[in-house]
């Protein structure tokens, strides 16, 4: 019984572990690509004056 509440709270643990770090990843990835866009832009801005 008390092993089984172990077991739940590590994988609730985990669960929100998981979670946390695909959000991470995610805001970094979405970040990553609005500077590349941003430097596109001003790369594309500069080439056509």
């Amino acid at each position: 019984m008390r092993t089984k509440k172990l077991f739940w709270v590590v994988g609730i643990i985990s669960l929100v572990a998981a979670i946390s770090a695909a959000v991470t990843a995610f805001l970094f990835v979405k970040d990553k690509q609005k500077k590349d866009d941003e430097e596109l832009m001003e790369y594309l801005d500069s080439a056509i004056e």
